[in-house]
């Protein structure tokens, strides 16, 4: 992660600041509030604003659900109940502001979810830095032959190395043209007279996806633990899982009761479709699976093993 002085004097001042407020807290999150947390080489995420907390959820329910809360005297209860059944309204009364610093290709798999408020930084209006994404040797693999989307096994170490060099060439070279194409210092003037300053919007395009973008990404409690069930997924890219887990840790601190919930009813839980549960119905009672009568698939009997950790010895009808 590389922050500048003036970024790291902004930051610190913005944590010496203490406001009065009648609104709920969250102790926990205000211990890190502005602080940027690293993730790959020059990222950050940094939780800048939030609203609400798990006294917000358990509020919003009992508005919704009237005299019927009265039985759930216990708040963490209602908000298990809550996301146990999916009753997500409540969620979304919390919200959450994030300052994301990411690779480009990162941003374009994260900007899929498109249930929350973006506000990026403007290649037209400003000049990029020279900071790009070069992953760690270990996470050079090569393309996976059952998951078109996936990766497999890793590079050799030459072959690794080869990579990166490949990578930080192309990437060294690109911002070398980029600067060439704009034509301007750091006070704005030409750094060549005699040639033309090409227009950032246009000179930008010739630079590679690892470089690094920013934004600030709002969204509510509800979206945003869909977002995490997605992206913390061991099957999600490694480079955007690893936002996920630091934003899971900030949401652990702002929602602990939520958090929690989350985490047993989805994030570390699993759905079984309609055959899968009449095959486990299957092997409760000491029988046979029978797969094919099921009609399930090989890519949905591979699935189905790893759910329930099943070894391929388990009594199986072909």
């Amino acid at each position: 992660m590389t922050l500048t002085p003036q970024q790291l004097t902004d930051i610190a001042l913005q944590r010496t600041v203490c406001n009065a407020t009648r609104r709920p807290t969250v102790p926990a999150l205000e211990e890190v509030l502005f602080t940027p947390l690293p993730v790959l080489d020059h990222g950050f995420v940094r939780a800048i604003d939030y609203m609400g907390d798990d006294g917000a959820i358990v509020q919003a329910a009992r508005v919704s659900y009237g005299r019927g809360t009265t039985q759930l005297s216990d708040d963490r209860s209602l908000i298990r109940y809550l996301v146990r059944h999916r009753h997500t309204t409540p969620l979304e009364m919390c919200e959450l502001k994030l300052h994301v610093k990411l690779p480009i290709f990162v941003a374009r798999q994260w900007i899929r979810h498109r249930t929350a408020n973006v506000n990026e930084y403007s290649a037209r209006y400003s000049i990029m830095d020279r900071e790009f994404y070069l992953p760690e040797p270990q996470q050079l693999a090569a393309q996976s032959t059952t998951n078109r989307q996936g990766r497999e096994q890793p590079l050799s170490p030459e072959q690794a190395a080869a990579v990166l060099e490949l990578l930080r060439t192309d990437a060294q070279r690109c911002y070398d043209h980029y600067e060439e194409l704009l034509n301007e210092d750091d006070q704005g003037q030409r750094r060549r007279p005699e040639d033309p300053q090409l227009a950032r919007e246009l000179a930008r395009m010739n630079l590679t996806l690892n470089f690094y973008t920013q934004w600030y990404w709002k969204v509510d409690l509800h979206n945003l633990l869909h977002f995490l069930a997605l992206r913390s997924d061991s099957h999600a890219q490694y480079e955007i899982r690893v936002y996920a887990e630091v934003i899971g840790q900030l949401v652990e601190r702002w929602v602990p009761a939520a958090w929690g919930a989350f985490r047993d009813y989805r994030l570390e839980a699993a759905s079984l479709s309609r055959q899968e549960l009449q095959a486990v119905k299957q092997l409760l009672r000491g029988g046979v699976v029978d797969y094919a009568a099921l009609g399930m698939t090989g890519r949905e009997q591979r699935e189905f093993r790893e759910k329930l950790s099943l070894e391929q010895k388990e009594k199986v009808k072909l």
